[in-house]
């Protein structure tokens, strides 16, 4: 177990990070897209989601989409750039067509985290532990409400960094089959004296007929590295061959830059369109 300086100097690291996130200096263009509110039973708020379509996308058609759902997918969060760069690489050809889903943050701390023991984990919010009720939003709320609103179809996939990577890779080993695809940059796995990691192998021999694909990477700069190394030996070890995964490595990246150096890449790779047999 790290030190309780070490620890609180994550904390504080992260609580910039999203101090920042959440108030945009300069606003990015963004691709043209709906928004609407959804009342939540799970979560007791009401929450605004924000809709991009791809290009050609008419919902009196007979075509479906996948669909791709991002935390930290408001306006001022992380949308503008994770859109555009949906935008560009589908009009180039380098991604399938996707709708992207941005869930607007309400209380990210409380929605992204799970249940910890560690006192200094609790520090970093009013409340926490909140991730079971966001999961429940996911699951029986938001993604029926896509599926009645837009012609999509049964392949979804999920993309964060920070601690809605925690929540992304918590996700995978809980309700692997929730998401077709799980891109996590840069996650939070030390939470919870890193739970995810400890309690990994066990998740994994549960489910030995899991089909899924499991993307993480972690920055340079951060005390994440060690948990997502850890995670990698244990997916080798125990990893059934219906999953697809991968662990990168990107000590030239930040905490601070990986989500918008990293994501244009990842999502050109795991939305590619497929290769013709």
């Amino acid at each position: 177990m790290r030190g309780a300086m070490t620890r609180l100097g994550v904390l504080l690291f992260a609580a910039l990070l999203c101090a920042c996130r959440g108030h945009a200096v300069v606003p990015e263009p963004t691709p043209a897209h709906a928004s609407f509110t959804l009342p939540s039973a799970a979560l007791q708020e009401t929450r605004r989601l924000n809709v991009y379509t791809p290009p050609g996308y008419d919902p009196a058609a007979a075509t479906r989409y996948p669909v791709l759902y991002m935390p930290d997918g408001g306006e001022q969060e992380d949308f503008p750039h994770v859109a555009a760069t949906l935008d560009t690489a589908i009009r180039a050809g380098e991604v399938r067509p996707f709708i992207l889903v941005g869930i607007e943050n309400t209380e990210r701390r409380r929605d992204m985290t799970g249940p910890t023991q560690v006192e200094e984990d609790r520090k970093i919010a009013p409340r926490v532990g909140g991730s079971a009720a966001f999961r429940a939003f996911l699951r029986d709320e938001l993604m029926p409400e896509v599926r009645r609103r837009y012609r999509v179809t049964e392949e979804t996939a999920i993309v964060g960094e920070s601690l809605a990577g925690l929540f992304i890779v918590e996700t995978f080993f809980l309700e692997p089959g929730l998401f077709t695809t799980s891109i996590a940059l840069s996650p939070s796995l030390w939470w919870n004296d890193d739970e995810v990691v400890r309690k990994a192998e066990e998740r994994l021999t549960a489910r030995p007929d899991v089909r899924a694909t499991l993307y993480v990477a972690s920055a340079g700069d951060d005390t994440i590295g060690p948990q997502s190394a850890r995670l990698a030996e244990v997916l080798r070890a125990n990893a059934p061959a219906s999953l697809k995964w991968r662990y990168e490595s990107r000590p030239d990246l930040r905490h601070d830059n990986i989500y918008r150096s990293l994501s244009p890449q990842v999502l050109r790779q795991y939305l590619a369109p497929v290769p013709p047999h």
